[in-house]
Parts: structure tokens; sequence; C-alpha cells
């Protein structure tokens, strides 16, 4: 019998006193499947040092710079298969295209890019490179999404008619502090791009619509504002949603609601029947059929769907949410790697380089609609 041997995984950022690389670590060992050996996590080589001690990486396999990194990775026998970059956005591409560049795997965070010219080009690398791009759309990983996307895909919710997307935060309803990291990157855009809120939480929105219901979007109409005084990116958006086919949607996300804390939610309806899930009790989906009670199901509980226990790992009633549904992403990444070991490339259900793209493609036809008094334009008019 092979022994089993981890995945050499690298990473790009997520140093001392950032947020989502943590997050990303926490999930490639939730099973097992990856082991952390090097990094660039830090633009400043003492802080990048200092964080790859903390997490057990050689000092010389800690880096000063992802390029140094790419070349050095490449070039060893027990190099990184994937890296995870886990930056601010503007910091995206270039490391992404560096790796896959040097014939390395890669996982990013999103949105894909700052810029849709970058994310073309990423695109492009990408697609030349024969290596796989995985995006961290980690809500796709949760075991209700997943029962959401089968109702819809075998007709249980018959003709798809309407979509409400949700995703209100409190967060930023005041200015932010000087010294809050997360706050800075995000409200400048010189490293988040030109969209704030579209791009950090209603990328997730519109991902979801589009990854439960399989439905293409065919046009947009935005209203878009930046309510804080000074702010340079917006902090609310309202979208009206026109499908290819006809169903219509409306989405709505905002980092200034007061006395929401993550409120992630998506309800859809067709023909047949409706269901509505929350990310803040994502154990549940409500399913209610035309003329008929509505009914819970549960992660794990009686009528769930083969593909949402494929992704559950605790029995029944034990919840499971954030993490794991950022697991599921690295899991899949996992079996997605060694497929790849044999040349075959295979996403599954993952999001790619092509879902990215079409993410940049929503936030800059919100921001370009809004602009231009809410003008209804198409994804594909974007570049």
């Amino acid at each position: 019998m092979t022994k089993f041997e981890p995945i050499r995984l690298g990473m790009i950022g997520g140093g001392q006193g950032a947020f989502i690389g943590a997050v990303h670590r926490i999930a490639a060992r939730i099973d097992g499947q990856f082991n952390l050996v090097a990094g660039a996590l830090s633009s400043n080589a003492e802080r990048a040092l200092a964080s790859a001690l903390e997490l057990g990486i050689d000092a010389e396999r800690s880096y000063a710079s992802y390029e140094d990194m790419a070349v050095a990775e490449a070039a060893r026998a027990d190099g990184i298969e994937v890296v995870a970059i886990v930056t601010p956005n503007h910091m995206h591409a270039g490391p992404a295209i560096a790796f896959l560049k040097a014939g390395i795997h890669v996982i990013c965070d999103k949105p894909l890019t700052s810029t849709i010219e970058e994310a073309r080009l990423l695109e492009a690398v990408a697609k030349a490179s024969g290596k796989l791009f995985i995006l961290t759309h980690n809500y796709t990983g949760y075991p209700m999404i997943r029962q959401a996307k089968d109702m819809v895909a075998n007709g249980t919710l018959g003709e798809v008619r309407m979509i409400q997307a949700e995703y209100a935060q409190e967060w930023l309803t005041e200015p932010a502090d000087a010294d809050n990291k997360q706050a800075a990157w995000r409200t400048d855009p010189k490293r988040s791009g030109v969209g704030g809120c579209v791009g950090d939480i209603g990328t997730h929105a519109y991902n979801l619509t589009r990854f439960v219901t399989g439905l293409e979007l065919d046009s947009l109409s935005a209203d878009i504002d930046a309510f804080v005084d000074g702010r340079p990116l917006d902090d609310n958006i309202n979208v009206m949603l026109r499908f290819k086919g006809g169903a219509k949607g409306m989405l709505w996300s905002s980092q200034i609601a007061v006395g929401n804390e993550n409120g992630l939610s998506l309800r859809v309806y067709g023909t047949k029947g409706g269901i509505e899930w929350a990310q803040e009790n994502p154990n549940i989906l409500y399913y209610t059929p035309f003329g008929q009670p509505k009914q819970i199901i549960t992660r794990g509980g009686v009528g769930a769907s083969e593909s949402a226990n494929a992704v559950s790992r605790t029995p029944g009633g034990h919840p499971e949410g954030y993490l794991e549904g950022f697991a599921t992403i690295y899991n899949g990444a996992a079996k997605s790697i060694r497929l790849a070991r044999g040349g075959e490339l295979n996403t599954g259900m993952l999001p790619t380089i092509e879902d990215g793209v079409e993410g940049m493609q929503f936030i800059m036809a919100v921001v370009n609609s809004s602009a231009q008094n809410a003008k209804w334009l198409r994804l594909e008019d974007q570049g």
C-alpha cells in the first residue's frame, strides 16, 4: 500500500495580523490533505520570517518576495505543489501568474484581481499553464448550498422565476480607524480596485446565485452608495438582475446595515416551490412546495442529497459552517491536484478562473451601471 503524503502547500500573504490567511490554513488542515511548508507571508522580510517560524515553516523556506519563492520552490525536488494567495486584491495577479508560469497550481482568494485587465491576463496565463486555478468562493462548499443546487437541477422547484440574494454586514457603519488593517485595504481603491462592498461581499452573493441556479446573467441595473462621508468606495449596493431564460433577481449587499453581522442569504422561487437559506444558520434549508406547508431539510438529516452529505463531516445536529465550507474547497482542491498528477485537469464543483473573471465583470457592471444612472448593462460588455 502506498504511503499517504500530504500535498505540499505554500502561501503568499497571511502573516502576523492577517485574517483570511489563518482561515485558509485551518481549512487546509481540517481534512489532513495539506502540509504548509513554504511562504512569502509578508512584504516585510522580518515579519515574514517571524510569521513563518510561528507556523513551523523552516527559515530557509521563508521568502522575502513571491518572485523569489516561485523560482526557488519550482527548482526544489520537494518544492510546493500548490500555492494559496491570501493577499489584498491588487496583489493577486502578480503572484498567481508567477507561480502558474513556474508550473505550480494556484488557490486564490476572491475577487480574482483588482482590475478586469489583470483578470483577463491571468485567465490567459492560467489556461496556457496546464495547471489548476481554484478560487475560494467558500460558501459554495456548504452542504445545504449543495442541497439547494441539487434541488434546482433536478426540477424540484420547477422553472426558476425569481432569485433574491443578500449579504448584509454592519462593520463599516462608521469611518474605519487608521489602525484597522482589514478596513484600510478594503476601502482603498489602490488595493481593493473599483469596488468596495461589491467586491468584498457582493461577489459572494452573486456567485451563490450562479452556483445554485446555474442560470446565466443577461444584464443588470445597479445603484451604489458610499454612505460614510469621505469613503472612496461603495459600502452599499442595490442590483436588479435579468437572467437568460426570463428569470429575474434582486441582490442587496451592504456593510453599513446596522444589526447585521454576516447576513448572507439566498432565496430561489420557481413554478413548483421555493427554497430559503441563511449563512448564519447554515445547516438548515427551508423548502416550500407550492400549496403545501413549509418543510425543513437539515444537514445530515432525512432528505439531504448525496452531494450535500458528501461534504458533511459531522453527524446531523452538530453544527458545521464557515471553516468547514472553506475546508470543502481545499478538500476538493486536493482531489483535483492528485488527479492532475496523472495529467487529468478536473475541478468538479470548485470555482475556477472563469468564475473569477465573471466576478470581475459583475463588479465592473455594477460600478458602471450606477455611474450611468442605473443603466442596464451586460456582463460581456465589461471587458
